[in-house]
Parts: C-alpha cells; sequence; structure tokens
C-alpha cells in the first residue's frame, strides 16, 4: 500500500477517535446547547458530515475498517443527543406535573350538545332501516333548492323576506332546507336510493322564543320500484315509536308541499298526556313533528329519474323540534345560547 493512503487511514481513524471521545463526554445545560451539539455533529454541514466525504479519499481494502468506525461515531452521536433530549423532556414533564396556580376543584368535562344528541338518535333510527346519511353545501344554487323541486317561479320562499341570497344575487344562496341534498343525490345516482340528510338550514325569520334564523333540518328520501304510501307509513310508525316510546300513535294529515303528491303532516299523540290532553299539545292529545309524501314525478323527472319505473317517499323533520318534544326546551334560543348551565343538563343523555 503506498506511504500516502496509509497515512489517510491513519488520519481518519484518529480523527474518528478523537470526535467519539468528544460525543461521548459531551453535555448541554439546556434545549438550546443540545440543538448547537446536533448542528455541529449530526447536520448536513457537520463533523461527520464532512468526515463521511473524505471517506470517499480512503482506498477500497481500507474501506471497510474506517467505515465501521465512522458507523460507530454516528450511531453513538445520535444516541447521545436522544438521550439529553429525553432527559429534557422528563425534566418538563416533572417540573409540570404540579401546577401551582391551577384550581383546587377538578376540570369539568364537556358533553354533547342536545341538537347532536338528538340527531344521533335520529340517524341511528333509520339507519336500522337501511338508510345511509347523505350531505351537501350549506351554500346553494336555486336549481338544487327550489327548481327542481317543483317550486313556482312565484312561489314565496323565492321572496328575499323568506330566503338569504348571496350578494342579492338570485341563484346563489343559504339553504332553506336539505332537501337539496337529494336532489344532488338522485342527480348522480340511479334508484334504489334510501338516504337521510342531516344538516344546517337558513330562513329569514325573526328570532323569537319558537323561530330562528337558522336551525336544523333531518330529511329522509326512498325512491326503488313499487314504493308505496303503505311503505313510507310503517317507517314513520317505526321511528315515532322508536325515539318516543313503544305507546306512541301516529295520525297523518292531508296537507300540501311542491315537491311531493300526496303530501301530508305527520303527528303523535302527545307524549306528555299520553294523548288525553294537556296545555302542551292544546288539550287536543297530538303534536306535529314532521311533513311527508310521495315524491312528486316531476321531481324524479328533473333529476333524470323515470318516474313511470321508480317511485318513492320523502319526510323531513326539524331537529329542534324532536329536541323540545324529547326534553321539553320551550325556547329555542337556548340551542344556540351556549349557556352551561343549560348543557350540563345533558351530560347523562351522552
Amino acid at each position: 500500500m503506498p506511504i500516502e493512503y496509509k497515512n489517510i487511514q491513519i488520519a481518519m481513524i484518529d480523527k474518528i477517535k478523537a470526535l467519539l471521545q468528544e460525543v461521548e463526554n459531551m453535555h448541554a445545560a439546556n434545549a438550546g446547547e443540545l440543538e448547537a451539539l446536533r448542528i455541529k455533529y449530526l447536520s448536513k454541514k457537520g463533523e461527520i458530515s464532512m468526515l463521511m466525504n473524505d471517506f470517499r479519499n480512503v482506498p477500497a481494502e481500507q474501506k471497510r475498517e474506517v467505515g465501521m468506525y465512522l458507523n460507530q461515531l454516528k450511531e453513538t452521536a445520535q444516541q447521545k443527543i436522544n438521550e439529553l433530549k429525553e432527559s429534557f423532556e422528563n425534566a418538563q414533564t416533572s417540573n409540570d406535573e404540579i401546577d401551582l396556580t391551577r384550581t383546587a376543584y377538578p376540570i369539568q368535562l364537556g358533553t354533547r350538545h342536545p341538537l347532536s344528541i338528538v340527531k344521533k338518535e335520529i340517524c341511528d333510527i333509520f339507519g336500522r332501516l337501511g338508510f345511509s346519511i347523505a350531505e351537501g353545501p350549506e351554500i346553494e344554487d336555486d336549481w338544487h333548492v327550489f327548481s327542481s323541486l317543483n317550486f313556482a317561479e312565484d312561489h314565496p320562499a323565492r321572496d328575499m323576506q323568506d330566503t338569504f341570497f348571496i350578494q342579492h344575487s338570485p341563484d346563489v344562496l343559504l339553504r332553506t332546507h336539505t332537501s337539496s341534498v337529494q336532489t344532488r343525490v338522485m342527480e348522480r345516482q340511479q334508484p334504489p336510493i334510501r338516504i337521510i340528510c342531516p344538516g344546517r338550514v337558513y330562513r329569514n325569520e325573526a328570532i323569537s322564543y319558537r323561530a330562528h334564523c337558522f336551525f336544523h333540518q333531518v330529511e329522509g328520501l326512498y325512491v326503488d320500484k313499487n314504493v308505496s304510501f303503505a311503505d313510507l307509513k310503517q317507517a314513520l310508525l317505526f321511528f315515532a315509536k322508536e325515539m318516543f316510546g313503544a305507546d306512541t300513535k301516529i295520525r297523518l294529515r292531508p296537507s300540501y308541499f311542491p315537491f311531493t303528491e300526496p303530501s301530508a303532516e305527520m303527528d303523535i299523540s302527545c307524549n306528555l298526556c299520553g294523548g288525553k290532553g294537556c296545555a302542551f299539545c292544546k288539550h287536543t292529545g297530538w303534536v306535529e313533528i314532521l311533513g311527508c309524501g310521495m315524491v312528486d314525478p316531476n321531481v324524479l323527472e328533473n333529476c333524470g329519474i323515470d318516474s313511470k319505473v321508480y317511485t318513492g317517499y320523502a319526510l323531513g323533520m326539524g331537529i329542534e323540534r324532536i329536541t323540545n318534544l324529547k326534553y321539553q326546551v320551550k325556547d329555542l334560543r337556548m340551542f344556540s345560547e351556549n349557556d352551561i348551565r343549560f348543557l350540563k343538563q345533558f351530560e347523562s343523555a351522552n
């Protein structure tokens, strides 16, 4: 071996041993000093990287020996840095275990919002009937909210007094119901379709104990061959009994909606008086909870579904309304005021 290559090998090994001694003895008083040591030894321009560059000049027959020393140095440096870092983290954790400024009372756990509790229960009930959840945008266009759902051009819902339009645009608005999700699903999917659409909706109404400018809905849609009103009635009866109790009765009254024909409003027997009559049900024994009906053939055709082959039913309810009935909350504004005293009452409902 030429003397000059032998000298390179010896010089490299001596330098590696010297650095190894430094690394084994290094210490840091804080995280800043530790980072400086990491940069000095392990960064791209650090001591070990410079040795890696010099390693290219080592003769091939000596690379194995020198490489072993280099790997030992790199592993030792990394291990030492990690040990020092871990010691700082443990020390920090130990100091944080006792917070002298912390209150003597334990931190209170939060709870689900009552609307979230009821929405989940509604979704679970319809999930047992085979419905899947579908969601869509809250900022919508006229077609999906009104036109595709058979609303007339002069329908009051299209007025600014009832609907929030974006920058006075007649085509962009905050959705007034989650039926817009149903039309989007029907446009991109052929039957069978069995979905529920929970979400927030907006209407230009004065805020009071019984109304708000935003609220929450769950709407359902089932489209397939030979779907009948009897199927709708059985689904509604199952929902009412699961939500309000096995003794609950339902009543369907004729109504009108642009997107269903025939249409109906559904009442349930008052869960406070058992149908006998009280102030809550205005002594009728019945409380209205939702609207429903068979999907109008025009709506199916607007969404690209053959109304001569398929039929379907739709239903929609306000989550606030169901929550009111379930928990006797008399003021809608309480759902959005974030009063801790009110929300704490639902801890056991989780």
